[in-house]
């Protein structure tokens, strides 16, 4: 790549965490002319801090880490509109006031938007799922006058939910539909574990449960739902955390290939020349084995954005998101897991140790190979890990011997004693003895 990415015409559609960070890196390595669009908020946020902004520990402009000038000082044009539709043939994008801007390069970081549920009343206004700045202010606009909400699917965001609701005092119906809760991605232990915990709070925690129905009012308000155990219960607001899709309904004829989302290549190349797709819209066609075509996660956002802006600067670079990891928090407890630990496992592909504090709700999982025996994967409740230690086993294919040898210095926790770590290798020692396995 020469001449032909120098001071280039570059449109970012998105101004989350992936089309922000490709601009900032853009910025520093190159001179092209940049604009970032987004309909939601002028200026660049943190999404996952909004639900404390709601629970009062942030106000909304704390969770925007550059200052409103920034981006004029690094020449950084920011646009507020929504755009309409994509002319790829022409290299224009078409805007909701019917003005139009044209692009040498176009990256779609548009982000994704809440899955919406099929049911009678499901249209009433306060039904809505938790995702944009514009569904915070209509939680809000809600909340006062509300006394009983409910809270449907059991996922990350629907956890947040509930959490955020309860900080207010409301009470909360909680309507998961697996038997327990985020039992496809937590071991069976610790979905117990959370399910435990997330009763003691007081909240209404029903499995095996889906809503059926609504009833409200004209003014869009709900007064009850109706859920697929006959149950009749009161509330005003029911907030959808039924997942989330990408949100590429507007480049539905424009030429591009999608498929859940647009589909791109290891180099975030769209099926159009000079059009490339990063963040949660991205859909890779070829994924990396053990991991999803769509990792809606702020940390792959953030090194797609990376990825592309080297390639736009001249150096093509392909996507490499390194080891898989996620954290969330339900209520007090922390979460966090790196590399794969399946709920279910085949035991020829995959063995499990687990440790349990016997009162306190900690929780470690180690996942090896029992054929390389390599460190596989780990889920840990109650308990920080240093993400620079198991990224690093994972990356070298360490044995799980040597993990266990070395797991004291991998907590954050000053209170996780040497006590736990010694009480883990013992386990361990007695899982293989168990396993009669060959260390």
């Amino acid at each position: 790549m020469g001449n032909e990415f120098t001071n280039k015409a570059i449109v970012i559609l998105g101004n989350g965490i992936s089309g922000i960070t490709a601009a900032r890196h853009l910025r520093k390595n190159t001179t092209h002319s940049i604009t970032v669009i987004s309909e939601e908020n002028p200026f660049f946020f943190s999404r996952t801090a909004l639900m404390y902004v709601f629970m009062g520990h942030l106000k909304f402009e704390h969770t925007q880490p550059y200052e409103n000038d920034f981006w004029e000082k690094n020449k950084i044009d920011l646009i507020q509109k929504r755009v309409l539709r994509l002319d790829a043939q022409n290299k224009v994008l078409v805007l909701d006031d019917e003005t139009s801007l044209a692009y040498d390069f176009l990256v779609l970081a548009c982000g994704s938007k809440p899955n919406q549920l099929n049911c009678p009343g499901a249209t009433l206004k306060a039904v809505q799922g938790f995702y944009h700045k514009k569904d915070l202010d209509r939680l809000e606009a809600w909340s006062e006058s509300m006394e009983t909400a409910t809270v449907v699917g059991g996922g990350l965001i629907g956890i947040e939910l509930v959490e955020m609701l309860h900080s207010r005092g409301k009470k909360v119906h909680f309507l998961v539909r697996e038997s327990s809760f985020w039992n496809t991605v937590l071991p069976a232990e610790e979905s117990e574990l959370i399910n435990r915990h997330i009763r003691a709070h007081g909240i209404d925690l029903q499995l095996n449960t889906k809503l059926r129905s609504l009833e409200g009012d004209s003014d869009g308000r709900v007064s009850k739902i109706h859920t697929s155990k006959n149950q009749t219960l009161p509330s005003q607001w029911v907030g959808l955390a039924v997942g989330v899709s990408p949100n590429i309904d507007f480049l539905k004829g424009s030429g591009l290939n999608l498929g859940k989302g647009i589909l791109v290549n290891r180099y975030l190349e769209t099926s159009q020349a000079d059009i490339f797709a990063i963040g949660d819209c991205a859909e890779q066609q070829d994924p990396l084995p053990d991991r999803q075509s769509i990792e809606a996660v702020w940390y792959t956002g953030r090194i797609m954005g990376e990825t592309l802006a080297q390639t736009l600067a001249g150096k093509k670079t392909a996507y490499h998101p390194g080891p898989w990891f996620n954290s969330a928090k339900f209520f007090d407890i922390e979460y966090q897991t790196y590399g794969k630990v399946s709920p279910t496992p085949d035991p020829k592909k995959e063995i499990q140790l687990y440790w349990q504090h016997p009162k306190k709700n900690k929780t470690l999982r180690f996942s090896f190979d029992p054929e390389k025996r390599n460190f596989s994967g780990v889920i840990g409740l109650g308990i920080r890990l240093r993400h620079e230690y198991f990224n690093q086993w994972l990356s070298k294919e360490t044995s799980l011997d040597e993990v266990i040898k070395n797991l004291e210095q991998s907590f954050f926790d000053p209170e996780f004693s040497t006590h736990y770590a010694m009480e883990i290798q013992s386990l361990w020692e007695l899982k293989k003895s168990t396993l009669s396995l060959n260390f």
